[in-house]
């Protein structure tokens, strides 16, 4: 008997380390681009269940997809409506692990848990020995499979089993089972697969599976909850949408069951095959698990809106900020609440992205207020700069904090790159707040730029700021389409401030401008010539395309 329990536990823990081996390598390989993807494509509740679904099914963890969602809504990338449906998506995207499990890989899986780590121990490229790890977790999980399935075979024939089985019919008990069991692993998908196993052994029956399964939906949600501790109120109400929504459908699941559990019964062997006693019935809970998500997600989507109104209700009033920290607040996280790993990068590159275009709108205010010798847009310029250097170290600090935590493996070789382009942008800044602190001398001394010198000042900010546009949208989106006007535009700025030094002298031979200030335009110039490089250094910092170039 001890030997048959080792054998189990051990099936277990391997399947366990296989599952999380597969997903943190997919993760790892794939977790920036899978991300992006679930933020750019979630517009729309349809969508969202879309991309949800995808998502879930690749990385195999509806956990982690319900508190990526919890994350994004915390930190103010995405609203409820579009979280309800990922939540929406994620919850049949977690079937796909149990369909799998029910097709019985087992055979085949020591050749991937060979080829795994062939890749992970004898290749030198990162990403053959992560997609290395993927492989190797896959065939991990159906070893377990296997050994629990074995161990398994054995307890059936045990007549003490036979009978706790036998009676082993209360659906509350099963419900509360499933609850239990998934609230203790955090994955849905590792319940019902160890039910896919038992039932392939003829350890249980169809009927009180569908009740466990049940109690399943309510314990899946415990990783979103316990994300959304930390989080705003938006961030608890996206928890509540994906624990009400699995309440609502459960209660419904559970009544059908009673009132027609013959009818459902049918439906599943129907579309799963195989009669009640055939070896078919692992399939068949696969099956029942998927169609039973189905099912919810077709009936509860058209209230999603009013599930979205009652956690309002639950939690009701919006988040507030210490008195102090008005003017300082981080638009997509707040620094002492790292969300999610897999989620803070793309946060951060966010905060940037606000942060570089509060930089290139406090420069061209900067460049019109010295035009007009405006003192009071001076001042707004330079509490616009004290905000960005607050952003400048708060986002310094957040990077460093995702660097201690493990991300994915793309990321990882990015946060050096970002400190980089976060330093670009603050530069950025403070050329701006350079141009700005000479308009009290130009007030001082009463002087004014030439209409020549304010028209060519202006024709060269119109490239400066198609170059910060244009590297800004190649950072963010990766986009190297962007490359050549990038490069084309910083080469324009570079000429244009020969260009303008070569005419400035000119004027000033001609008397036409004034010395002093002639001083301050080729300072201005050679201000936003430098601007052109440091928003160069921000479009090619995440690729070697600048040396080739």
């Amino acid at each position: 008997m001890g030997t048959i329990i080792i054998e189990l536990m051990g099936g277990l823990g391997l399947f366990l380390a296989g599952m999380n081996m597969m997903s943190h390598g997919i993760e790892k390989v794939a977790g920036s681009k899978l991300r992006s993807i679930l933020e750019a494509f979630t517009k729309n509740r349809f969508l969202g269940l879309v991309v949800g679904l995808f998502f879930t099914a690749v990385i195999q963890s509806s956990s982690a997809a319900t508190s990526m969602a919890v994350s994004f809504v915390n930190s103010g990338l995405m609203n409820l409506a579009q979280a309800s449906g990922i939540i929406l998506g994620a919850n049949i995207g977690t079937t796909v692990t149990a369909l799998l499990v029910a097709f019985k890989l087992s055979a085949v899986a020591p050749i991937f848990v060979l080829a795994g780590a062939i890749m992970c121990n004898f290749f030198k490229a990162p990403m053959v020995k992560k997609s290395g790890e993927i492989v190797l977790g896959f065939g991990i999980l159906f070893m377990g499979i296997s050994a629990m399935s074995s161990a398994m075979g054995v307890l059936r024939d045990m007549q003490f089993v036979i009978d706790f089985l036998a009676n082993f019919t209360n659906p509350f008990l099963g419900m509360l089972l499933g609850l239990v069991i998934t609230s203790i692993v955090q994955s849905s998908s590792v319940t019902v697969s160890i039910l896919v196993v038992m039932a392939s052994q003829g350890l249980v029956d169809l009927r009180i599976c569908m009740f466990v399964i049940l109690g399943c939906n309510i314990g899946a949600c415990t990783s979103a909850l316990l994300t959304a501790i930390s989080g705003g109120k938006n961030a608890k109400r996206t928890a509540l949408i994906h624990l009400l929504f699995n309440i609502f459908g459960t209660i419904l699941m559970f009544v059908l069951l009673l009132l027609f559990g013959d009818f459902i019964e049918s439906i599943v062997l129907m579309v799963a095959g195989g009669g009640i006693d055939s070896g078919t019935l692992g399939r068949q809970i696969a099956y029942t698990h998927f169609l039973f998500k189905v099912f919810q997600v077709i009936v509860f989507y058209p209230f999603m809106n009013w599930i979205i109104k009652l956690t309002y209700i639950i939690v009701p009033g919006e988040d507030s900020l210490p008195e102090e920290k008005e003017n300082e607040f981080v638009a997509h996280f707040i620094s002492n609440a790292l969300p999610d790993p897999s989620v803070a990068v793309y946060v951060a590159v966010k905060e940037m992205e606000r942060m570089a275009y509060m930089a290139f709108n406090n420069l061209n205010l900067a460049v019109e207020c010295l035009i007009d010798v405006d003192e009071d847009g001076a001042n707004q310029v330079h509490e616009t700069e004290k905000y960005i250097n607050y952003l400048n170290m708060e986002v310094n600090n957040y990077l460093i904090k995702i660097n201690q935590n493990a991300i994915p493996l793309g990321d990882a070789n990015k946060i050096s790159a970002y400190f980089h382009v976060n330093g670009d942008i603050e530069r950025i800044g403070d050329h701006a707040e350079s141009i700005a602190d000479m308009i009290p001398a130009f007030k001082d001394r009463n002087l004014t730029l030439s209409k020549q010198s304010i028209s060519e000042l202006r024709e060269m900010m119109g490239a400066v700021n198609v170059v910060l546009e244009k590297s800004l949208k190649m950072f963010v989106s990766g986009d190297e389409t962007y490359m050549k006007d990038v490069l084309d535009y910083e080469n324009r700025v570079d000429n244009y401030e020969m260009k303008l030094q070569d005419a400035h002298i000119e004027r000033l031979k001609e008397g036409v401008c004034s010395a002093r200030a002639g001083v301050y335009f080729a300072d201005i110039i050679s201000s936003l010539e430098r601007v052109g490089d440091h928003a160069t250094n921000i479009a090619f910092a995440l690729t070697k395309s600048k040396a080739d170039a």
